[in-house]
């Protein structure tokens, strides 16, 4: 049976098929460590789907632990999760795996994105240089969202935006990648900017 709903208020009039959202595909990117999981985990309305792997001895002598010493699992293939913004646009959301030699699945997994979220840990603004130089590259509208670690962030974002030589259009904002209501902030930034290409 189709999902109705009235066509009035008081429930007169003939009833109308309810649309069900449309879907919407946007990535999470970013360095190793970033917060990139976390943002999925807390936005996701279902159980979010995630490659976790433990890191071996061998990978964490690859991967710089310095600043992420409690870091026990690493994202190996890509996170997933979902959010309905409102009753006509969901967002599904796709992790892409931080360090480098997991390069090679971004194409597929970015494949039909309307837009992306790149996460940094201004402690070290290097890692994240890749993932800038990948949306840019491509064309694909992104923001730049600083994961505030213990509440703080190291740089201001105008020098963020000049370590990371970003345009003026791409937005460079604060949030915390545990906090629900501030991943959907940062999330809504991608979109507008998305959405603001699409009708330009």
């Amino acid at each position: 049976m189709t999902p109705t709903e009235p066509a009035t208020l008081d429930g007169s009039g003939p009833a109308v098929p309810a649309r069900p959202p449309l879907p919407v595909k946007m990535v999470i990117a970013g360095g190793f460590g970033v917060g990139k999981t976390t943002a999925v985990g807390a936005i996701s309305e279902i159980e979010p789907l995630t490659t976790e792997a433990a890191i071996t001895e061998v990978a964490a002598g690859v991967d710089d632990l310095t600043h992420t010493p409690r870091k026990t699992t690493t994202t190996v293939a890509m996170d997933f999760g979902c959010i309905t913004i409102d009753p006509t646009l969901k967002l599904y959301l796709f992790g892409t795996p931080g360090q480098e030699r997991f390069g090679f699945m971004w194409d597929d997994i970015v494949e039909g994105a309307l837009g992306g979220l790149v996460i940094v840990d201004t402690r070290r603004l290097d890692d994240c240089y890749a993932a800038v130089d990948y949306f840019e590259h491509r064309q694909i509208p992104f923001a730049v969202a600083a994961n505030a670690f213990d509440g703080k962030v190291e740089h201001t974002l105008e020098e963020v935006r000049w370590a990371l030589d970003v345009a003026d259009h791409v937005p460079v904002v604060v949030f915390d990648a545990r906090e629900r209501g501030s991943v959907r902030d940062a999330l809504l930034v991608v979109l507008e900017l998305a959405l603001a290409r699409t009708e330009s």
